[in-house]
């Protein structure tokens, strides 16, 4: 009996070949350098920021050379998959704007080299285990989980590399005969690829993160088929799909480094050319003085939907990792501030060789920089998409009076030097609740009066300004005005005079500034007074001053 009496003892039903395989998933049609890369995440829990990460870069370097991005979905692994995982996946690439180019999704497949759903893929792996059969790398193995357990213990025992290799591959060594007669008798079973490796040798492996590294070679024989619904194992399915999808760039985590190995040997048992490894260092955050990896389990921002519910701009948490992407990415982008980051270039190489710090007070100051440019009618439909999922509060307030919202987040808007005090949407309606005599009436409130305490010189402060030296006509008046009153009521109105006799006043422009801003907010510290003056009106500022008791 020969390997193909195996395989077909195995493989009875599958009549296709690799080549045809191979012809019906040709090459790509893609110009010189084009770049084919994919982000296959597995169905088995929330999007995260580190497949966010890799996404990311998979989209740029596809983009920025005229290639291809494509989503596959590793479900192979049924007993973790959380439903609509999938979908939270799917729409978060798509509210970033990483739409693929190919997928498969609510039934619909874009592109020619689906399915793009690994378990929807089950006949191809199958006749490619069966072609590694028929030439020998590949044998069905027997072993009980206990036997597996019980060889584990003895390798321990006796200080030995653990794994199915060697001597310990005991299935290797049995005959055609016997593997088939196991098979006919309903023995479980997984299919293990045989590695002709030798764990003492070293083979060149060329990272384009981290440049030529130097490896062991593998000799475990891996498992390529798991006995339960005979789906393939990660390992098998990568080189099949990457091999027939055309992959030419594989991004994934460099905890996936040491399975380097057994994935080469297999594209070279089919005679497959591999394709680059970029393997992305971990992303990590500050924890006092010490750095640690970025926890799935313990960090709310390792999760998309943390980013999502604050109400970060998308495009403020692209940038903020693409500075961590690579290190010439922020001078890139001060330097071309009009240009969108798909047209920066991508270096493997400017990766951190440690690991990546991702800083959420960078995302602020990203953030803020980028919502202090939107327009007052960009900012108005961006938190109102926001409010309309996560805050009812501010929603209404926004419908209320559309104009009106938008009045007043356009102060100090629109300028050479805009405010930057907005970093996300959930900051907003803590910012200009007061605006609104319904809510600054009825919510408690803690007055920051500052250097004037005095009530009575609080109230002497407001009844002058009312009775005397209200004037919204424009700024300049305004303000004069308020020189006005301060010279009046003791107050220095010049504040170079102030600094140079402060015994001489009671106090100075700023102090009486300050004294109208509380009064009318609460707040010490608020955007430009004489535009939420306007924005207000006399009869609401009166209304507000008559409110301050002596």
């Amino acid at each position: 009996m020969t390997n193909k009496d195996l395989a077909n003892a195995i493989f009875p039903n599958i009549t296709k070949t690799i080549e045809d395989y191979e012809k019906e998933y040709p090459k790509r049609n893609l110009p010189d350098g084009a770049i084919v890369s994919r982000f296959a995440p597995s169905p088995t829990g929330f999007m995260h920021l580190g497949g966010l990460f890799q996404a990311l870069i998979d989209y740029v370097i596809a983009k920025r050379s005229g290639g291809v991005f494509y989503l596959r979905n590793e479900d192979t692994d049924k007993a973790r998959e959380i439903d609509g995982a999938l979908e939270l996946i799917m729409d978060t690439l798509n509210s970033y704007n990483l739409t693929p180019d190919e997928y498969e999704y609510n039934g619909k497949m874009i592109g020619n080299y689906g399915p793009y759903i690994q378990s929807e893929r089950k006949e191809i792996y199958h006749a490619f285990i069966k072609h590694l059969i028929e030439i020998g790398r590949a044998y069905p193995c027997f072993c009980t989980k206990e036997e597996l357990d019980l060889m584990r213990e003895n390798q321990e025992t006796m200080k030995i590399r653990t794994g199915y290799h060697g001597r310990f591959a005991r299935c290797s060594r049995l005959s055609i005969e016997e593997a088939i007669e196991k098979i006919k008798n309903g023995e479980k079973y997984v299919i293990r690829f045989r590695s002709n490796g030798n764990f003492d040798n070293k083979f060149v492996f060329d990272d384009l993160r981290q440049g030529k590294l130097y490896l062991n070679e593998n000799d475990i024989d891996e498992i390529i088929m798991k006995s339960e619904n005979m789906l393939p194992t990660y390992h098998f399915a990568h080189v099949v799909d990457d091999h027939l999808m055309r992959t030419t760039h594989v991004v994934r985590g460099e905890e996936w480094l040491p399975s380097a190995p057994k994935h080469i040997e297999m594209f070279e048992a089919f005679g497959f050319e591999a394709p680059k490894y970029i393997h992305t260092p971990l992303i990590m955050k500050k924890e006092g003085d010490s750095l640690r990896k970025i926890s799935k389990r313990k960090d709310p921002e390792a999760s998309m939907s943390y980013y999502d519910k604050l109400g970060y701009p998308k495009i403020a948490v692209i940038e903020s990792l693409m500075t961590i992407i690579n290190s010439n990415y922020e001078e890139w982008h001060q330097e071309n501030p009009d240009k969108k980051f798909t047209d920066f270039t991508f270096s493997a190489d400017k990766m951190s060789t440690s690991g990546a710090l991702y800083d959420l007070m960078k995302l602020e100051d990203i953030s803020k920089n980028i919502i202090s440019k939107m327009t007052k009618e960009q900012l108005c439909e961006e938190s109102l998409a926001w409010a309309n999922k996560h805050s009812e509060s501010l929603k209404d307030l926004i419908l209320k009076d559309k104009e009106y919202y938008k009045s007043i987040i356009n102060i100090e808007r629109e300028k050479e030097n805009p405010r930057k005090d907005i970093a996300k949407y959930s900051d907003i309606e803590s910012l200009i609740w007061y605006m609104y005599d319904d809510i600054f009436y009825n919510k408690e409130k803690d007055y920051e009066w500052k250097n004037v305490t005095d009530k009575k010189e609080i109230k002497n402060i407001l009844d002058t300004y009312m009775e005397k030296y209200i004037d919204l006509t424009d700024k300049d008046n305004w303000f004069n005005n308020i020189k006005l009153m301060c010279d009046e009521l003791g107050y220095a109105s010049n504040m170079k005079e102030y600094k140079k006799n402060k015994e001489a006043f009671k106090g100075n422009v700023a102090d009486v500034s300050t004294v109208l801003r509380v009064a009318l907010t609460s707040k010490s510290n608020t955007p430009d007074l004489f535009e939420i003056m306007s924005l207000l009106g006399v009869d609401k500022i009166k209304q507000r001053f008559n409110k301050i008791e002596a």
